[in-house]
């Protein structure tokens, strides 16, 4: 019988993506979730606490490939090192990590560069345990997914004026096309950290806000700022762009066009 594959962040933006191609390719998928719940659309439900380490033992038992999602926003390290150290007593074959485009670039020197872009030292240090952990393993580093991409802007979108950083620029990416390439990854051999994955175009920040107000039918003035800190100085050299350019492979092809017109196009479908 195929063992199981466990999944941490199952039910997050990428993880509800990534349990289903997981079951189409033939792969019974165990789901890490802090409530217990039912079995649903094949997949099986394990309670279990990566803050704490409770239930985390059990549900890798029988376990050969870990695919790693779960993403806390000031615990990366912490939580990600009580995951890796179950897996290790597991004899995990295969830990898979999910991580973000611009780890190694953006330079968090400051307490403002933490407060802002903090996201991505901690991310970095969870790369570093998952690298040091003696298990075979990959892992992906991914720019911003459109779905993060829509929430920013709807809410800048809000107010009456909306001040842009200057020099922002991003290479968002479709969440399922991600959720494709950690499958095919998760279903091969390790193979350490392979090239960033992002988009098909980058954008200025500006860019991605107008086509926001222009597929919900607003206008609102941009007005840009320029802010400062080692982290937005490395941020605006690039450091949120695939570093590895955009060979086929390791590029989507979803444009944020395309999200945009199929997003609004639903949105409008649920009104009625």
């Amino acid at each position: 019988m195929t063992s199981p594959v466990l999944l941490t962040g199952g039910t997050g933006t990428l993880g509800r993506r990534v349990a289903p191609r997981l079951r189409e390719a033939g792969r019974p998928v165990r789901v890490l979730s802090r409530r217990t719940r039912p079995a649903e659309d094949g997949l099986e439900f394990v309670t279990g606490d990566l803050a704490t380490g409770d239930g985390i033992d059990a549900a890798l038992a029988g376990v050969e490939i870990v695919v790693h999602c779960a993403g806390d926003a000031k615990n990366n390290e912490r939580t990600t090192r009580a995951l890796v150290e179950a897996a290790v007593r597991a004899g995990v074959r295969h830990l898979v990590f999910i991580s973000v485009v611009g780890t190694d670039r953006v330079r968090v020197v400051s307490a403002v560069d933490r407060a802002i872009f903090g996201y991505y030292a901690d991310k970095r240090a969870a790369e570093q345990v998952v690298s040091g952990s003696g298990l075979p393993w990959t892992t992906l580093r991914a720019s911003q997914f459109y779905d993060l991409v829509l929430t920013v802007v709807g809410q800048m979108a809000r107010l009456p004026l909306i001040p842009v950083p200057a020099g922002l620029r991003l290479q968002p990416v479709d969440t399922g096309e991600v959720a494709d390439r950690l499958v095919e990854l998760a279903l091969g051999e390790p193979a350490g950290l392979v090239p960033d994955f992002a988009g098909p175009r980058v954008y200025g920040l500006g860019e991605l806000l107008r086509g926001y107000l222009r597929a919900s039918g607003r206008r609102r003035p941009l007005v840009p700022v320029r802010l400062g800190g080692a982290a937005y100085r490395s941020v605006r050299d690039g450091a949120l762009l695939a570093r590895d350019g955009a060979r086929d492979g390791q590029t989507g092809h979803r444009t944020w066009e395309d999200f945009l017109a199929e997003r609004v196009a639903a949105d409008g479908r649920a009104a009625r």
